[in-house]
């Protein structure tokens, strides 16, 4: 992602420092370029991680991105063709390409008007025989409601993979996302997520066997962990493929950069707090709808994004928003255009906005604003005033 000009405000922007530039040195100059023991470390230090902020035991699992993740993690639960899986309409296509990846159908459902996250009662209607799994997303940071998410699951008999690509570190119900009951959960590094590797993800899950699935089918179907051959003082070129698995392994370059922005999750997720509390003092009293969360303890909100809803008062329509911040030298984007819009999913699945009222009314008002942890105080006051100007 290139820098942007000094008088202009990017929507997103890594915060990456010397120690992570350090860190991918070090990781290319060790002569390990694919995944190793930066790997290995980075899945041992994000499970400490989550144990340290109040979770269980997880096994995590380095993915080159959370496609990759939710693809293995759906793999290993054994959904396959004739299967539906649930997933929200608010999301990227992401979360449902990987269950067509798998040959099964994806049920599309509305969202919650205040959260924007999968309406459970809604998803709840929709369960039938086929329905083997629902894939919830913890839009912009904000955790679905995870006890209600598993007392779903567990009358209905559905297997859980939570799309956690906004949500790290993120507390809820008093355990940290990651952890929980939920069959699998996948996180994005993505170079505009709260914490990068540039591309890259990881899996946790609490079963070993699950685990062991995960693994084997993130390289090739190989019985081996690469890494542990590779390693080996002794001759070990041996291996077994024990099924037609898929090339989703973390390089070490990455992990080395996710190690330290691992060390460094507590402080940006302060900053990107900091960031939304001023947003929301300072558009109060404007005719938008602010984001659900804000009532929330610091740690209960990752604010992956912050998203504004223009009212049927405001001065303009969204787009045209947009164009008078793009004017005024601030970039902002729009999460989501629902999938019933999409073509591929609307057209596969007959999708009609008649049945998605709050996904469809939301997107022609949603605008997500510019809210990465590296914002400087007058980059924050910029846009507070460029917003201000456009809507007051």
């Amino acid at each position: 992602m290139a820098s942007p000009s000094p008088d202009h405000i990017p929507f997103a922007l890594p915060d990456i420092g010397e120690a992570e530039i350090e860190a991918v040195v070090s990781a290319l100059r060790s002569g390990w370029l694919t995944t190793g023991p930066n790997a290995a470390a980075f899945e041992s230090e994000f499970s400490a991680q989550l144990a340290s902020i109040g979770g269980g035991e997880v096994t995590s699992i380095a993915v080159n991105s959370a496609t990759a993740g939710l693809h293995l993690a759906l793999e290993a639960c054994g959904i396959g063709p004739g299967d539906e899986v649930i997933i929200p309409d608010w999301t990227f296509t992401a979360t449902g390409e990987v269950v067509r990846y798998l040959g099964a159908d994806v049920v599309v459902v509305d969202v919650d008007p205040k959260t924007l996250n999968v309406d459970l009662a809604v998803a709840e209607r929709a369960i039938t025989a086929r329905t083997k799994a629902i894939v919830p997303v913890h839009f912009a940071g904000l955790p679905v409601d995870r006890t209600a998410l598993a007392d779903l699951a567990s009358a209905h008999g559905l297997r859980v993979v939570e799309d956690a690509a906004h949500a790290h570190p993120v507390v809820s119900g008093g355990l940290p996302v990651g952890t929980g009951t939920s069959d699998a959960v996948v996180f994005s590094f993505y170079a505009t997520k709260t914490m990068t590797t540039g591309e890259g993800g990881m899996v946790t899950v609490h079963d070993p066997d699950l685990a062991r699935r995960i693994r084997t089918m993130r390289l090739h179907g190989i019985s081996r962990d690469v890494f542990d051959r590779y390693r080996s003082t002794v001759p070990s070129w041996h291996y077994e493929v024990v099924a037609p698995g898929f090339k989703y392994n973390l390089p070490d370059p990455a992990a080395a950069m996710g190690r330290v922005q691992l060390s460094r999750a507590a402080t940006m997720l302060s900053a990107r707090r900091s960031i939304a509390t001023r947003y929301a003092a300072a558009f109060a009293d404007l005719p938008v709808t602010l984001p659900a969360g804000l009532d929330l303890p610091d740690d209960q909100h990752a604010w992956h994004l912050f998203v504004l809803r223009l009212n049927d008062d405001a001065p303009l329509e969204r787009d045209a928003f947009i164009q008078r911040m793009a004017d005024l030298g601030v970039s902002c984007s729009v999460h989501f255009i629902p999938l019933h819009l999409q073509p591929y999913w609307r057209d596969t699945y007959r999708l009609d906005p008649a049945d998605f009222p709050v996904a469809h009314d939301s997107f022609a008002r949603a605008v997500s604003l510019p809210a990465f942890s590296s914002m400087t105080d007058e980059q924050v006051q910029r846009v507070i005033d460029a917003v201000r100007e456009v809507l007051g």
